[in-house]
């Protein structure tokens, strides 16, 4: 499953980045010999390799690599590349040349965590979670020593006793959280004044769905004389 952009249409104002999203590996390949900037932006700061990998098209990556795109790119909201993808061979791709599964964008979110909140198939999901646990095994097994070990562990004990001191709280803050990470993408996505249109509509809709079911007008003149 990919991860579309409904606004993508609208922002590709590059040609090599319509040909990212259109997956045409041979106008890419000739844009890009060409002299075309392999890393060049849109407004939202997503290359070429962002919307191929969003789009599960490995060999305009591959074209992309080849060169000299950088991998480690992110976006304005520090999404890298593999940030955006939910295809086993994308992954594959883009972590066999050095992206790290366990890295974060600005609001905290790792690839795994996106790529569960938008639904990608179950292959995609299985691999990044073993890749995830293999990363996290390899960390510990090389990096922590015995101290830092039991300072991590007393860490661990301490946060666990707050969250039983606090359910209430731990879990309001996650679901708020939460809500507002999703809310700021989806306002990002389809942008502010589509938005409001959309709230819009859905306030007019409710009137006429009310006035549908009640056959009185909300707020006409003859329900202000009965409240006076």
């Amino acid at each position: 499953m990919s991860y579309m952009f409904a606004s993508d249409s609208l922002q590709a104002t590059l040609p090599l980045l319509q040909a990212c999203i259109d997956g045409d590996v041979a106008y890419a390949k000739r844009l890009l010999e060409t002299g075309f900037d392999p890393n060049a932006r849109d407004c939202r700061g997503r290359s070429g390799m962002h919307l191929a990998a969003a789009r599960g098209n490995v060999e305009i990556c591959r074209l992309l690599h080849k060169f000299g795109a950088d991998l480690l790119a992110t976006d304005a909201q520090g999404n890298t590349a593999l940030h955006m993808c939910g295809h086993v061979d994308t992954i594959q791709f883009l972590v066999s040349n050095g992206l790290k599964i366990d890295i974060c964008n600005h609001n905290g979110a790792t690839p795994l965590v996106l790529a569960k909140r938008r639904g990608v198939n179950r292959d995609a999901l299985r691999l990044l979670e073993g890749l995830e646990e293999q990363e996290v095994k390899g960390f510990n097994r090389s990096s922590h020593s015995s101290l830092e070990k039991m300072h991590i562990a007393d860490n661990e004990s301490a946060m666990e006793s707050h969250s039983l001191l606090n359910p209430h709280l731990h879990r309001s803050d996650g679901v708020f959280s939460s809500f507002r990470t999703t809310w700021q993408e989806f306002v990002e996505d389809l942008g502010f004044w589509r938005v409001l249109l959309l709230l819009l509509f859905i306030a007019l809709l409710s009137l006429a769905i009310a006035y549908y079911v009640s056959g009185v007008l909300p707020f006409s003149s003859n329900q202000l004389e009965l409240v006076r």
